[in-house]
Parts: C-alpha cells; structure tokens; sequence
C-alpha cells in the first residue's frame, strides 16, 4: 500500500515540475531575481546607498515587474473587473511585504549585524523567498 502511495506522490510531484504554469513561474522567478539583483548591485555597490534602503529600492522594481508577469504569463489572468484585479494586486503586494520582511530581516541579521558579504546573503535568501511568493501566488494570489 505504501509503494502505491510513494508513487502517486512521486508522479503528482513530476506532473508539476514539468507543468507550463512551473515553468514559467520558474522562468520569471530567475527575471525577477535579476531585475532585484542587478538593481540591488547598481543601488549597493555601484551609486553606494545603504544595504537595507537599496534592498527595498530594488524590492519594489522586482514586485512591479513580478506582478506583470505572473498575472499576464504564468497564472494567465485575463479580463478580471477592477475591483478584481485591485484585490489581487494588494493580495500580491501584501504578499510581497512579508517575504520583504523575511528578506530584510536576514540582510539586517547576516550583513550588517555579522559582516556577511551582501550579496551571498542576498542569494541564499532568494531562495527562501521565491520559495514563499510561489506557495502565497498559487494557493492565496491566483487561485
């Protein structure tokens, strides 16, 4: 009986991995991630602000750009009423807040507080992050 069981989950698990919406959730995660890393580096490294205020610069160009793509391209929205898109864009956002928070949180512990280099925080991080924007898009934005 547990055979059957591991095996079902196993196929359920490959059924997602290889779907077109994983796919591209994939692919906009790693876009996202660049848009956020590339702004955080110029922001950081290059003009010089602050880790915490670059980080949450850079932030907000990521989640503008993430909601236009996982609305249009990974989770197909269309032809939703204001009142509907309105709810999801602050669902999405206030989403965003928390993994913000998680993000800011670890670069104040890791970066400033120990030393860490910024941009190895910021990548063991993403993981975590996309992580739970995916988990929060799927079961709670876009259901």
């Amino acid at each position: 009986m547990k055979k059957k069981s591991l095996m079902d989950l196993l196929k359920k698990l490959i059924q997602i991995v290889f779907s077109r919406e994983f796919i591209t959730y994939s692919i906009a995660g790693v876009l996202t991630t660049l848009v956020n890393y590339i702004s955080f580096h110029l922001l950081c490294n290059i003009i010089g602000i602050e880790d915490l205020i670059a980080n949450a610069i850079a932030w907000v160009l990521a989640v503008l750009f993430a909601y236009v793509v996982n609305a249009k391209i990974v989770f197909l929205q269309r032809g939703d009423s204001v009142k509907g898109a309105a709810i999801k864009v602050t669902k999405f956002f206030g989403a965003r807040v928390v993994t913000f928070i998680v993000e800011e949180l670890g670069i104040l512990v890791f970066v400033e507080l120990l030393g860490y280099n910024n941009l190895i925080v910021k990548a063991c991080l993403s993981v975590i992050v996309i992580i739970l924007n995916y988990i929060f898009s799927k079961l709670y934005i876009f259901k």
